[in-house]
């Protein structure tokens, strides 16, 4: 007996194949009511679809459901793509973007009980105090100061809002990446890039909405699921661009397969596909699948396009620093993240640092010495770049680590994670430049001045493209879910 309705049961009549949860075949009971209630419309929509067509009346065959196709904002946004540069590891706001005297002239000295307990994941000389040995200076008409580490990011600045007040909820990188990427430190929660696929779709049909380029040496801790979709269908996920000859795998057809069998061969699966899913009606994971495997057929016509960078000129490379040993493949990156937006894809991220990165445990001045000669020169010659375009205007630069660095010596030379304070900065699509917003307490340690969690942070960031943080949601098991949970406040103060 089968429940078909409140209060009524009815005997199974017979049983009919569907589509298990894994991919297999279960058995799924049919009542009577829903036998006859199916064969009766289905003689009647005959007879009908008949008639239509001997009229000429028949509607023709409705397209099938485009996951990526483009989707109205919830208000008029100032950006239309953003370009995501990732320093995994956990840069060091005491040596890029907040100068601290008071720590300067507190070097070697124990940390003062005024500034409480201190929560660290190693806890190594966590009391002593450790200087930088930077230089900051001011530059600009904004007067913003800079490390010398970073002296190309310093002749932007007057294009950059520096956050210096950030924060986040844990100590620990996978969790602390997943927070910055996903909104949640918990893994497989859908990525900031997959939010926004969901929500706006693309511009270009020929290329994916989203798409990741991960740091060559390997991926950031935490792995693939800080790009991923989480609960989202499938279609929202980044699609991964490599380095090397080959960014996006794949892309070139195999040997002796000519056009016409790939598009034979992609049209039978089209007409297989679409028979499946008339026989099962709204069905969005094999729709998205349907669109996926269209997409990536446009793509090897389209994407070789925007990874030649035969087309760019010499000026532009030595802009970018792209033959320039220190920095030319994060450079070769930046440049294919511009070319990508050019042509109307939605949200681009870029991975710097391989499984360790930025994370300067044992050797603050050494490590990012190369991490910053690595990404200075290309993260300010995206924004030139994109400013002498006129693509500044509508496409949102953000710079960020999943945390900073404690003003309390690892060792000799090292600082430990911080999540309780530390910085990044956004450029172009809405923001106002020239700006700094927010501060830590007098040595670095703690967010203490318009203190700003990552949930404001992805609150702006949809904010400036339209869409309104709340509103943005999926069902998933019975709750509305968003990427700022219950959280988030959009920052009016860095709005241009």
């Amino acid at each position: 007996m089968w429940t078909d309705g409140p209060g009524e049961t009815e005997n199974t009549l017979m049983e009919t194949q569907c589509c298990g949860p894994n991919g297999g075949e279960s058995l799924r009971p049919t009542t009577r009511r829903q036998l006859l209630s199916s064969a009766g419309f289905g003689f009647g929509m005959l007879a009908l679809s008949s008639l239509l067509g001997q009229e000429g009346l028949l509607a023709a065959e409705a397209p099938p459901f485009n996951p990526l196709a483009p989707r109205k904002p919830h208000f008029p946004p100032k950006a239309k793509a953003v370009i995501f540069l990732f320093m995994s590891g956990g840069p060091s706001h005491l040596e890029t973007f907040d100068p601290k005297p008071d720590l300067q002239r507190l070097h070697g000295q124990k940390l003062p009980p005024s500034f409480g307990p201190v929560k660290t994941r190693r806890g190594v000389d966590k009391n002593v105090l450790l200087a930088t040995k930077r230089t900051f200076r001011k530059y600009g008409r904004s007067g913003i100061e800079v490390s010398d580490f970073l002296p190309h990011t310093a002749k932007v600045v007057d294009d950059l809002a520096v956050l210096r007040g950030c924060y986040g909820d844990s100590v620990t990188h996978p969790e602390s990446v997943y927070l910055m990427n996903t909104g949640s430190i918990m893994m497989g929660r859908p990525s900031l890039g997959a939010w926004l696929s969901y929500g706006l779709g693309t511009e270009n049909q020929n290329m994916p909405a989203f798409v990741c380029m991960p740091d060559p040496g390997g991926y950031v801790k935490g792995g693939a699921p800080a790009w991923g979709s989480g609960y989202l269908p499938a279609a929202y996920q980044g699609t991964v661009a490599r380095g090397g000859k080959s960014p996006i795998l794949n892309l070139r057809p195999p040997r002796g397969v000519t056009e016409d069998q790939q598009q034979n061969t992609l049209d039978l699966v089209r007409r297989l596909n679409g028979a499946h899913l008339r026989e099962r009606g709204e069905d969005t994971a094999l729709a998205a699948r349907i669109a996926a495997y269209e997409l990536a057929f446009r793509m090897q016509a389209h994407a070789p396009d925007i990874l030649d960078l035969s087309q760019e000129t010499a000026a532009t490379r030595e802009l970018y620093g792209v033959d320039r040993p220190e920095c030319g493949e994060f450079a070769l990156r930046c440049l294919i993240a511009r070319r990508m937006v050019e042509r109307g894809v939605r949200f681009v991220q870029l991975y710097c640092g391989d499984t360790n990165g930025w994370d300067g445990h044992s050797d603050i001045e050494g490590n990012h010495q190369v991490h910053c000669a690595r990404t200075d020169r290309p993260a300010a010659a995206l924004i030139q770049d994109l400013k002498q375009r006129g693509l500044l205007d509508s496409t949102l630069v953000v710079w960020a680590g999943e945390f900073g660095r404690t003003p309390m010596t690892e060792g000799s030379t090292g600082r430990d994670h911080n999540p309780h304070g530390f910085s990044m900065w956004m450029a172009g699509g809405g923001v106002k430049g020239g700006v700094t917003y927010g501060g830590t307490d007098a040595i670095g340690l703690r967010a203490q001045e318009d203190r700003t969690h990552v949930h404001d942070i992805h609150a702006t960031l949809l904010h400036l493209l339209g869409l309104d943080h709340k509103k943005l949601t999926f069902v998933h098991n019975g709750r509305a879910e968003r990427l700022t949970d219950v959280a988030g406040n959009v920052i009016s103060k860095i709005l241009a």
